[in-house]
């Protein structure tokens, strides 16, 4: 498999139907995995409740459609743990695994992120309930004994962003 983790955003429209989803409307997000990675479907009720049960996806859950927010006007990308944890999942560098899977714990203890079941014991999955965005995260099934270094860094991660971004901005 190319990549281990990938950022996958919550459709507009029923990936069946190709129905818009309504304001409020319950649907369906199911992730499957194949030989070219991970697909992320989201499905109407109506969708759901027709589609083929002998396919069955490793996670699945219901959510509440919202419509995204228009993006922020972006000056200057705001320094703290998501902005890092995107960064790092970009670069798909397999040296940053231990410092995202803290990055995603840390987001899930600030309720920015929320786990999503998966069958896959290998596999972390979080959403961001705003956004609908999907990260999918390898785990690397740290020890207790292995989680004080990746704190540090972590911590020195962000100090680092944190003092480049302070130079790009003077």
């Amino acid at each position: 498999m190319q990549n281990d983790w990938e950022i996958k955003s919550r459709s507009r429209a029923c990936a069946t139907t190709g129905r818009e989803f309504a304001e409020g409307e319950f649907f369906y997000t199911l992730l499957y995995r194949d030989e070219t990675g991970y697909r992320r479907e989201d499905l109407s009720e109506e969708a759901w409740q027709t589609r083929n049960d002998n396919v069955q996806p490793f996670s699945f859950w219901r959510t509440k459609y919202e419509a995204p927010p228009p993006p922020p006007p972006e000056a200057l990308k705001k320094n703290d743990a998501e902005s890092l944890l995107r960064a790092l999942i970009e670069s798909n560098d397999v040296r940053y695994r231990n410092a995202i899977y803290i990055l995603a714990i840390m987001l899930e203890r600030k309720r920015v992120v929320r786990t999503v079941e998966s069958t896959d014991p290998d596999t972390l999955v979080y959403e961001i309930p705003k956004t609908g965005e999907t990260f999918i995260l390898e785990n690397p099934h740290l020890t207790l004994e292995q989680i004080p270094a990746v704190q540090q860094e972590v911590a020195a991660l962000l100090d680092e962003s944190l003092g480049v971004k302070a130079a790009a901005a003077s």
